[in-house]
């Protein structure tokens, strides 16, 4: 059974330049061992900016590990993370990364606001969408989607250029393509789309202005 440490705190970490913060449980036996915290994006602005441009504080100690999970988990909570200068990524009290952040962000309704204000979290969206389209697409599960996302430099056989052709075949095309049934009207000055057989108001007419 590992022991104890003597100290237990929850702390803020602060990027002094950025004004961008991480907050943290640590144990220590050490109060000035140097920790300065281990989550994804403080690491990324500590290699970027250095430790000696972050100044971490101790907001408060609790008597056990137990009492500092919970609580990490009581101030780490959705409505912090979703703050723009928040570096934290997950929820606290867990430990660990949380794969079911985006969902816990997304109940909360913060998802959007996350991705607003945050250009950091909003590019590991996208490169993780990205990733997920790409995965699937090399999995067949995205026949006929190509030359969407940078490949690499990756050119495509004759072969796979006829398989993706053949795979496009039809899409689009009759009740699959979205103007289906629909025509063009126009007073003269104004062009809308309508359904074929629709009534055509008066002082309109099939047709279109350019």
């Amino acid at each position: 059974m590992r022991k104890e440490k003597q100290y237990h705190f929850i702390y803020k970490t602060t990027n002094i330049l950025s004004g961008k913060y991480y907050i943290g449980m640590h144990s220590t036996n050490d109060l000035e061992d140097g920790y300065l915290g281990s989550g994804k994006r403080l690491r990324y602005s500590l290699n970027k900016y250095g430790d000696e441009n972050h100044k971490r504080e101790i907001l408060e100690y609790c008597k056990t590990r137990d009492e500092l999970k919970s609580r990490e988990e009581e101030i780490i909570t959705l409505n912090e993370i979703a703050k723009k200068d928040c570096m934290n990524l997950k929820v606290g009290g867990g430990g660990g990364f949380n794969y079911n952040y985006d969902h816990q962000l997304y109940a909360a309704g913060k998802l959007q606001e996350k991705l607003k204000v945050d250009e950091n979290f909003r590019k590991l969206q996208y490169e993780k969408i990205a990733n997920g389209v790409r995965k699937a697409h090399a999995h067949g599960k995205i026949p006929g989607i190509h030359n969407v996302y940078n490949w690499n430099g990756k050119k495509h056989s004759e072969e796979s250029k006829r398989k993706m052709s053949e795979s496009s075949k039809g899409m689009g095309v009759g009740c699959d393509n979205s103007q289906y049934g629909t025509c063009w009207m126009t007073n003269g000055f104004k062009n809308q789309k309508i359904k074929k057989g629709d009534i055509i108001p008066s002082g309109w007419e099939l047709g279109r202005t350019t």
